[in-house]
């Protein structure tokens, strides 16, 4: 079993009447199946509205099945026993991070995760120095959040994540409330995790081109996972993207288009770097 297992989940926000009977049922997540591998880089993309941040919420146990079963690093969400675990093994990170962080000073916000853990004190400072190194803001540890830009927060709340040391990090829209800066900064920041650290990352967006490097890719629609594959795959299929209305990367839509005007291009371009390597090809040739 992978670290993150789930199983026809199913949820269901309830709609209340004045008299608190249901008035009316949203299935948000419906009949999802995934296994997520130790040390994988997963991304979940959809429209909003598509279920991926309700999905997300269930990963370290905010939400638990209305149907189905959620297993965490083996361990079933849905029994309260578990949640203390569930919750150690899967940090969350937010879209805002001023929802997340809550000291006055960097390395007093990074350090209060492993304080609430009950870590001893001298280990305490050992996981601020080292999760900040990790993520580049060691030399921001004596600074106030309120002064440091959206993206260095950001950086800031997965730096208090990575303090925990949970074996999975999942990071619901980190980059939605920031400028391109900033966004490459946090991506950056999550594929180092994951390939320095081997920390398994599953990344909700709907950034395309921050999937490029993930191992496997879910596309979500009504609830349901309507697309899974490696970016190159899922990204090879424009036009089914856009029935689910989403987009692709900028690099993959051009060489969409050159192709479609008779050049001899491959499906799945992910990168401009890979688009300007196969159109010096092709120059070649002639």
């Amino acid at each position: 079993m992978g670290i993150i297992k789930a199983i026809k989940l199913a949820y269901e926000y309830k709609k209340y009447d004045d008299e608190g009977k249901v008035e009316s049922t949203i299935r948000a997540v419906d009949g999802v199946d995934l296994d997520v591998k130790k040390g994988d880089f997963v991304a979940i993309l959809g429209h909003n509205g598509s279920g991926k941040s309700t999905l997300a919420k269930h990963l370290n146990a905010l939400l638990v099945p209305t149907d189905g079963t959620l297993y965490v690093d083996g361990k079933d969400t849905r029994q309260e026993e578990n949640l203390w675990d569930v919750r150690k093994a899967a940090g969350m990170v937010f879209q805002n991070p001023d929802n997340q962080i809550i000291g006055s000073i960097v390395e007093e916000d990074v350090g209060f995760g492993p304080e609430n853990m009950g870590v001893p004190t001298e280990q305490i400072w050992e996981r601020v120095e080292e999760s900040l190194r990790c993520v580049g803001m060691w030399e921001y540890r004596n600074a106030s959040p309120n002064k440091l830009s959206g993206g260095q927060k950001q950086r800031v709340a997965i730096a208090g994540v990575v303090a925990m040391h949970p074996k999975c990090i999942v990071l619901d829209e980190p980059t939605a409330m920031l400028d391109p800066s900033g966004r490459r900064e946090v991506i950056r920041t999550v594929r180092a995790l994951n390939q320095v650290e081997e920390v398994t990352v599953i990344l909700i967006t709907h950034y395309m081109e921050e999937v490029v490097y993930a191992d496997k890719v879910f596309v979500m629609d009504q609830g349901k996972v309507v697309m899974q594959g490696t970016p190159r795959e899922v990204f090879s299929q424009v036009e089914t993207l856009k029935k689910y209305r989403l987009d692709v990367p900028q690099a993959t839509l051009l060489a969409y288009e050159l192709k479609k005007a008779g050049l001899d291009l491959p499906d799945g371009i992910l990168s401009r770097e890979e688009l300007v390597d196969e159109l010096c090809q092709l120059k070649s040739k002639i």
